[in-house]
């Protein structure tokens, strides 16, 4: 039968699925529970197309590009530009429109920018997919997932297609996006009625929809638009707005400040033509310029910008934002709290202890090759003189969901890497993994859950035997246990207080401890209860598994420390295995333990009080770390917090940030998080939050360098019209300045890099305002020094007689070169800008200053600029003169800088 056909049969019967049965649904799609071949898959991926859902419709570019003329400057600056060509001020109206048209342009283009951001990201969180193909089990990107696909579900993970379910173990769904119950729903396997509900079709798995517990298999019978999800994707395809309260606020503040500078402008009208008696075109056009140097109409367009920059550079740093006002959050991050595996550590673990009734062995080899050296007291032994360990390995085997292959010389795990180290012991004890699973069918299971601690499976042989096969943490093997296994394979009484002595030394050593036993069963038995297991197991023996931390990660908490940010591990391993690696990455107060049965008999009051004290918290679950979050807000601590499971979720969204494990992590968890770590590291978490520290000095000096040069500007005019003066400056040159510098200058500081000591200075309080006291006394400093030079190289200009055109323009370019040194004074607001890293700038600043210092050359000596803005050239010493305007400001502002920065040490 031809793809063809499998294509006409899917097309056909895809909305009855849940009706037939399996064999029906597998014999539909010409595929069986083996899997497709890769071949098979490739040519049905080429029929159907990816397994992605359409992107949402943008706007058209023409559409985006008129709206960014959709905000009241713009409309102000539009009359303007009216009245001026009703005036037949052609220049003026040209230059005006020229401004419009270009803050337009740097919005249009932005906003093209942001959406393809955020399309790299969606891109970026793609979710995987375990599927059986050729076979054997293997991780695929979502997106190759084709219909007559073997698709494994585990809890925690996100349903990648629709699929008919053909094996449940205690699967329940969370459906609540298709049916809005928000309650999840037990799969079996059994088809329904023709007519059922979507919420009714328990046989089925649906695209988008999240694992909530248990195991699962099924069949894939509808990808990408053919999905429920599919048909709704409306809801899912929506591009979030690249916004963020802070910019809100900023475009409030402008929005309300330019009602405020168009009052302003009226009443200076009225007064300048009925009181002064202006003439009413200069009058107009001096209001007109005005209006556009008072007005920041570029900042919530530069803030957006900067904003943008932050999510790309912190990609570049294994970080993907999945929302913006997390960018904001960052900077104030005041405590982390961390899980251990796979962040502080790597993540690669390795059996080094191996615990009998008799003996403690000691393991060596590297990552997961299934090799390695066996010794007991230093001494090399083969694995052959104690049979005990085959048993051992063949329980850590059987019970198993792993996959240990090997690719390019480098073993690597398709699962858990847990077992996946479990199956690497195997091996170096002589036990053939492939061949024990192959003789061991697997009939039924009990997935490991984080209440019971546990993993139990019930696998039968060819030969009519069946045996129960258990794995978990020692305290809770250990309660289910009556005897253990003796050297020569029988059973013997259950020395309880020998385990107990010998798993606390192991966890001592930083090593994680699990449990191994087993019961036989009769070979009828094919149904694995819970209650089979209590008080009637064989112990096999223990293992001590070891991860050994990142060395990246302890450097990351000790900057974690310099930056006054408190790192606390929580983490469900033994209370011994915690401190140990609490003390080998640099932890606090690792001798002060709590634990989960700890923070249990705590109230909240209580919890308030010991949290900021205790740096390590073992054998928790999920749930303690919500209670933790809470704990540390109550004292206005801003929190970030890591989590990879579908319980870790309320933690993850109650915290200041949200932080999920890219790697490991479930879809329940990355959608509950701002932020999601591509490669699961701590140093990561520490880069991102430096990142974040630097966006928001960025954000601060693009507003500390906009509203005092926007305010200079302004009262330069406003000087001189309530003082019946010659305008310094004209409108129109007012207009040339705005389109030049005004956006350009702004968004050089966006591309800031970080400053030295940012990760040495204390977290800013939560609440903390950019335009605070210390920001307005800067705006009314700058302004009148603003002031000052320009109304100082006018008169000097009219002083040596030189004509009212040449002392405009020498004011004009004053009034530049001010912008521009006060933009170097800026970039360094918590150090000193006198040193050569400073001078030096980086490419886009002087990128920046190079264009535009070639811009005010061109008006200045350029015959054809000279007539449209009224200008003449400057002679060469009157040209240091207006350097040394600028140098004067930059030192004085510089003082002031410093004598601040001492106060501040003095206070402290």
């Amino acid at each position: 039968m031809s793809d063809d056909r499998v294509d006409n049969q899917y097309m056909g019967t895809k909305s009855k699925w849940h009706s037939h049965s399996f064999d029906v649904a597998l014999e539909d799609l010409q595929t069986s529970t083996a899997g497709l071949t890769q071949a098979e898959a490739e040519t049905r991926l080429s029929n159907y197309g990816p397994n992605c859902l359409p992107h949402a419709t943008r706007r058209s570019p023409f559409v985006r590009f008129v709206l960014h003329f959709h905000n009241i400057l713009i409309y102000v600056l539009l009359g303007a530009a009216a009245i001026t060509a009703l005036l037949e001020h052609w220049i003026d109206t040209g230059v005006i429109l020229a401004v419009v048209v270009a803050n337009a342009v740097i919005g249009f283009i932005q906003e093209g920018k942001a959406e393809d951001a955020i399309d790299a990201i969606r891109h970026m969180l793609a979710p995987r997919a375990n599927v059986i193909r050729n076979g054997e089990r293997t991780t695929i990107n979502g997106e190759q997932l084709v219909p007559g696909d073997i698709v494994l579900l585990e809890a925690g993970g996100k349903v990648p297609a629709d699929l008919r379910l053909f094996s449940t173990h205690g699967l329940s769904i969370q459906e609540a996006i298709l049916t809005g119950e928000s309650l999840p729903v037990e799969k079996h396997t059994h088809s329904v009625d023709d007519n059922a509900f979507l919420g009714d079709r328990s046989c089925m798995a649906y695209s988008g929809t999240l694992i909530t517990s248990g195991q699962g298999k099924g069949v894939v019978v509808a990808t990408a638009s053919g999905t429920e999800i599919g048909r709704i994707s409306g809801l899912l395809s929506q591009v979030e707005a690249l916004t963020t309260p802070l910019v809100t606020q900023m475009d409030v503040f402008a929005k309300w400040l330019t009602v405020f500078i168009f009052v302003i402008a009226v009443v200076l009208l009225a007064f300048g033509y009925f009181v002064a008696h202006y003439d009413f075109t200069e009058m107009f056009m001096a209001v007109v310029g005005l209006s556009v140097a008072a007005i920041p109409e570029g900042l919530p367009a530069v803030l957006t910008i900067t904003l943008a920059i932050g999510v790309q550079a912190m990609a570049g740093r294994n970080t993907i934002v999945r929302r913006l006002p997390a960018i904001e959050t960052l900077g104030a991050v005041s405590v982390i709290c961390t899980d251990k595996t796979g962040t502080l550590t790597r993540n690669e673990m390795m059996v080094a202890s191996v615990l009998t009734h008799r003996h403690l062995f000691t393991l060596e080899g590297s990552g997961y090759e299934p090799t390695g050296a066996l010794k007991l007291e230093d001494a090399h032994v083969s694995p052959k003189e104690h049979a005990v360990l085959a048993e051992l390995a063949r329980t850590a085997t059987l019970c198993n969901d792993a996959v240990l292959r090997e690719h390019n010389s480098v073993w690597l795990v398709e699962g858990d890497p847990m077992e996946g180290a479990l199956l690497s012991f195997a091996g170096k004890v002589d036990v053939k993994t492939r061949e024990e699973q192959a003789t061991w069918t697997r009939t039924d299971t009990i997935p490991f859950d984080a209440k019971h601690r546990f993993m139990a499976t019930l696998n039968h042989d060819h030969e009519q035997h069946a045996c129960i096969y258990i794995k978990g943490a020692p305290e809770s093997v250990l309660a289910m246990c009556a005897n253990q296994l003796s050297a020569d394979g029988s059973a013997e009484a259950l020395d309880t207080a020998y385990w107990n002595e010998r798993a606390d030394a192991i966890a001592a050593r930083g090593q994680r401890v699990l449990a191994f036993a087993s019961k036989a069963m009769t070979p009828t038995h094919t149904v694995l209860e819970r209650g089979e297991l209590s008080g009637s197991l064989t112990l096999n023996g223990m293992v001590g598994m070891i991860d050994p931390p990142r060395t990246e990660a302890i450097s990351a908490v000790a900057e974690c420390h310099a930056a006054g940010i408190q790192v606390k591990m929580i983490t469900g391993d033994h209370i011994k295995t915690a401190a140990a690696i609490a003390k080998q990455i640099g932890l606090r107060s690792t001798d002060n333990v709590l634990t989960g049965s700890d923070l249990d008999k705590l109230d909240d009051t209580a919890l308030r009080q010991v949290v900021m004290g205790c740096d390590v918290f073992a054998r928790t679950s999920p749930e303690h770390k919500l209670r933790l979050v809470m704990a540390l807000q109550s004292h206005d601590m801003t929190v970030a917090m890591t989590g990879d499971g579908v319980n870790d979720a309320p933690a993850l969204k109650r915290a200041d940030v949200g932080i999920a494990m890219g790697q490991k992590g479930s879809e329940a968890a990355k959608e509950a998080a701002e932020l999601v770590l591509i490669d699961d590291n701590f140093a990561s978490i520490v880069a991102a939050v430096c990142e974040g520290r630097t966006v928001y000095d960025n954000l601060k000096k693009v507003i500390s360098w906009t509203l005092p040069t926007n305010a200079g500007e302004a009262m330069t005019i406003v000087l001189a019209l309530l003082l019946g003066m010659t305008l310094p400056i004209t409108p129109i040159q007012i207009l040339w300045v705005n389109l030049i510098t005004a956006v350009t200058l702004g968004i050089a500081l966006a591309f800031e890099p970080t400053e030295k000591n940012t990760m040495r200075r204390p977290p800013r309080e939560r609440h903390e305002s950019l335009i605070n006291g210390g920001l307005v006394w800067h705006i009314v400093l700058v302004s009148l020094l603003f002031l000052c030079g320009v109304f100082g190289t006018y008169h000097y200009a009219i002083d040596k007689g030189y004509s009212l055109e040449l002392a405009r323009t020498i004011a004009l370019n004053s009034l530049v070169v001010m912008e521009i040194f006060h933009l170097f004074f800026i970039r360094n607001i918590y150090s000193t800008s006198l040193t050569w890293q400073g001078v030096r700038g980086t490419k886009v600043v002087w990128t920046v200053v190079i264009a535009i210092t070639a811009a005010q050359f061109a008006i200045t000596y350029l015959p054809l600029l000279q007539s449209i803005f009224a200008t003449e050239s400057i002679p060469v010493l009157d040209g240091l003169l207006i350097i040394g305007v600028g140098i004067t400001l930059f030192i004085i502002i510089e003082c002031e800088k410093q004598m601040r920065l001492a106060l501040q040490k003095i206070k402290r």
